[in-house]
């Protein structure tokens, strides 16, 4: 059987939905997927000599509909929904050879230390969303935590651990703690994945024979967590973990031969993802870099109007990876013409 480098793109495929809310008809789906995939002479993943994984960050309602709580526009004001309009062509006409796809799952509930609910000021009033807390804020009792909070987290002091937690992001360089609005709320309809990318995932997991390895992160009450790999902050002020490395899904993304980037937002999740990815490919072999691929018209960077503008930074982090080994590509490119790319028709 011939594996096709590139195959059509399916005709339910319908790109005007992808920033809606809809039921995948699964069952139908799964008839045409067979269907497809015989047609188009599609193997199962196992079969594959060049292992590709496509790693999706977020791509969740709750950053990529604009009606949700922290839509990703980009400078384009419609960033992530083009993103996925791409997106979801790419996962089509290149579903032969694309292994694994690994969607990650921001995941959140109302009581976490960057969501308004564990803070209160002076007057017993809980930050608006977007408040910056710094450590100094927290010494001097601009904020400190919600003593309601305290009998719902693993910790013994809890406001001598916000004094601890943000002293480490200042100490380690990290942006401030910036209290979000609710998003990617568990059980809630912002969790879930955008419709048209879940439905893609879908058919990839019955025409290659390949379940979606979805990665959940963002859980931990009491750390943020940008980056699938790692959450922020580790440990306690006495040493103690609070949280760990995910090490397992480290190694399993650079067990393939190929880890293949996109998502939201490029300035925050995804650029932290690839960082502590390249971190830890530095520890191991710098060449192992060579084996990312940042797919950037499929990501955008958190872009508010007059407000605050990250897409420098997002290109500055994105240089960085590519100075490291990493490749920056587009969709406009098929994918057989990337660099290092060794896929074929067989």
């Amino acid at each position: 059987m011939t594996t096709p480098i590139q195959t059509p793109i399916p005709a339910f495929l319908d790109e005007q939905k992808v920033d809606q809310v809809y039921r995948v008809p699964y069952q139908e789906r799964a008839t045409e997927a067979h269907v497809w995939a015989e047609q188009q002479g599609i193997r199962a993943a196992s079969q594959d000599d060049f292992r590709i994984c496509l790693l999706l960050i977020d791509v969740q309602n709750t950053f990529c509909l604009p009606e949700f709580e922290l839509f990703v526009g980009g400078r384009s004001g419609m960033g992530a929904v083009e993103d996925n309009q791409r997106l979801c062509r790419f996962i089509y006409e290149n579903l032969g050879v694309i292994t694994a796809i690994a969607p990650t799952m921001d995941t959140h509930t109302a009581a976490q230390i960057f969501h308004p609910l564990f803070w209160i000021d002076a007057n017993g009033k809980a930050p608006a969303p977007m408040t910056m807390i710094g450590y100094e804020d927290v010494v001097e009792g601009k904020w400190r935590v919600n003593p309601e909070m305290a009998p719902y987290m693993a910790a013994d002091d809890i406001q001598q651990f916000a004094l601890h937690y943000t002293r480490r992001l200042t100490q380690d360089s990290k942006y401030p703690l910036t209290i979000w609005p609710y998003h990617s709320m568990l059980g809630g309809i912002g969790h879930a994945l955008v419709s048209a990318i879940e439905e893609a995932c879908f058919v990839h997991s019955i025409a290659r024979n390949n379940p979606t390895q979805y990665e959940i992160k963002g859980s931990n009450p009491l750390t943020e967590n940008y980056s699938v790999l790692s959450p922020e902050v580790l440990e306690d002020s006495q040493g103690s973990a609070i949280a760990q490395k995910n090490q397992a899904f480290t190694d399993k993304l650079l067990s393939y031969d190929a880890v293949i980037v996109a998502g939201q937002a490029k300035s925050h999740c995804v650029a932290w993802s690839v960082d502590d990815l390249l971190a830890e490919i530095t520890l191991r072999d710098s060449k192992l870099a060579e084996k990312v691929y940042l797919l950037e018209d499929c990501t955008s960077p958190v872009v508010v109007p007059d407000v605050v503008d990250f897409t420098d930074a997002a290109n500055e982090a994105y240089q960085r990876f590519a100075d490291a080994g990493m490749h920056r590509v587009t969709t406009q490119t098929p994918l057989r013409d990337w660099p290092g790319m060794s896929v074929s028709e067989s």
